[in-house]
């Protein structure tokens, strides 16, 4: 009898416990948190035409493709594995060289069209009276922000933010938003030598 009881009992337990449904709630997809340093500037070294401030949390490199002219940098920010391409050509004062510098400046920024959901064009005013144009881009673009300024006679510099990730555009936009903040600093402390 006493075994039957136990029998029975241990029945009735796996069959409730069969009976009733976890209590499971999937989580949310979440991003990763990225902690972002705090703002902090120093003056580019010695030996370009140009000069400017640019963020103590990241790296000068020469730009290393077959097509870089001596001037070219990188900006690099090997934390958050971002790149802001500059370029600079010296147009010698010559009026076709400066249209087909502004051309190419476009058309790179063109080339986004096809994956861009928008391209948003603005002129900055630099401290000491310097005009810049910027684009933003937004969509699963491969650069979200370009930019380009010039004396028009001597000195065009460009400059394009480009990520090392696959990571979607929507969950980098803090870093993003934070190289953006980075870039105006440069543009805003850019002199011509």
């Amino acid at each position: 009898m006493l075994r039957s009881s136990c029998a029975l009992l241990i029945v009735g337990l796996l069959l409730s416990g069969c009976n009733t449904a976890p209590d499971y709630t999937p989580k949310p997809k979440g991003y990763n948190r990225i902690d972002l340093p705090p703002h902090a500037y120093q003056q580019l070294p010695a030996g370009h035409p140009y000069r400017f401030e640019y963020s103590k949390h990241a790296r000068i490199l020469r730009d290393s493709s077959y097509l870089a002219q001596p001037h070219w940098i990188n900006v690099n920010y090997p934390t958050l594995r971002a790149n802001v391409q500059i370029t600079y050509t010296n147009i010698q004062n010559n009026p076709k060289l400066f249209n087909k510098m502004l051309e190419d400046a476009r058309k790179l920024t063109g080339k986004h069209q096809i994956k861009a959901s928008a391209i948003e064009e603005n002129v900055l005013k630099t401290p000491d009276g310097k005009q810049v144009t910027v684009f933003e881009l937004s969509g699963e673009v491969p650069s979200q922000f370009q930019f380009y300024t010039t004396d028009s006679t001597k000195h065009f510099f460009r400059g394009a933010l480009y990520f090392r990730t696959a990571v979607a555009n929507d969950s980098l936009a803090p870093v993003i938003d934070y190289v953006k903040e980075d870039i105006v600093h440069l543009v805003n402390t850019l002199h011509y030598q």
